[in-house]
């Protein structure tokens, strides 16, 4: 049985929920206290030479680095958007190996950017592979259907149907209507299966809107929660989720050659 720690958290590219503080250090110390396996994020930063000329405590390293430090030997990054001051899109910190990555580009045109990053992990001493996505949808709900139908496509089409799979992220349905699409691809929602209701995220200090989401395939959750009380409510706009996973992974086959 694998067993796994989960966080998922839309960053605010590093700033509070006022956008008046620099918050990314305090960011990592939480993100830290939680020791999660996986860290899935959204509006990441990547680089912005005007916020790094103006804020003493920017990183030299990408936030995803200056984030992973110590404890995520592994992260990936997906550039979402680009503008002429730098870049920012989703990312994953692992504590596992990342054997694969490949952000997709669901954005509609001529609105704002998103992505979906499809990680692959080799979890040491199984013989399967972990698939996760790390999600950022769109604000229209037009524009989250085709890019729910999107994400299905790939849940379909590349990965293995025994797979255990991890689809987390920042949806933007706060109507909660796209949440029927991912049913037709196998996947469940955590808060839905495990407290009947989705959870309320958005705004952080008094979370009223079901914005992130943490969805599973082959694999079912042990303990859920939502993040929002101090330091999680000054640290961004949007509350974060955590949960705990297990999944029934094989072994490697004993014996042959090596």
């Amino acid at each position: 049985m694998l067993a796994l720690n989960l966080l998922t958290a839309n960053i605010h590219m590093g700033f509070s929920f006022s956008r008046r503080r620099f918050v990314l250090p305090e960011l990592r110390d939480a993100i830290r206290e939680v020791s999660a396996d996986l860290v899935f994020l959204q509006e990441v930063l990547g680089a912005h030479s005007g916020h790094s000329q103006r804020q003493a405590r920017w990183p030299e390293a990408p936030h995803y680095e200056f984030l992973a430090d110590s404890l995520w030997p592994q992260f990936a990054y997906g550039r979402n958007a680009a503008y002429p001051a730098g870049h920012h899109g989703n990312a994953l910190l692992s504590k596992f190996p990342i054997v694969r990555q490949r952000n997709r580009d669901v954005s509609i045109a001529g609105h704002e950017n998103r992505g979906l990053l499809h990680c692959v992990l080799e979890i040491p001493g199984t013989s399967t592979e972990v698939h996760t996505l790390c999600v950022h949808l769109g604000l229209r709900a037009s524009h989250r259907h085709r890019q729910l139908n999107l994400l299905c496509d790939i849940v379909d089409e590349e990965i293995p149907p025994s797979a255990p799979l991890v689809v987390a992220g920042d949806f933007n349905d706060w109507t909660c209507r796209g949440h029927a699409l991912l049913s037709r691809c196998g996947l469940h929602e955590v808060f839905l299966t495990g407290q009947g209701r989705l959870a309320r995220t958005f705004p952080a200090r008094f979370p009223l809107l079901p914005l992130d989401r943490i969805y599973l395939r082959n694999a079912h959750a042990r303990e859920m929660s939502v993040l929002s009380s101090r330091p999680w409510s000054h640290l961004s706009d949007h509350a974060a989720l955590f949960a705990r996973i297990e999944a029934q992974v094989p072994a490697p086959p004993s014996g042959g050659q090596s």
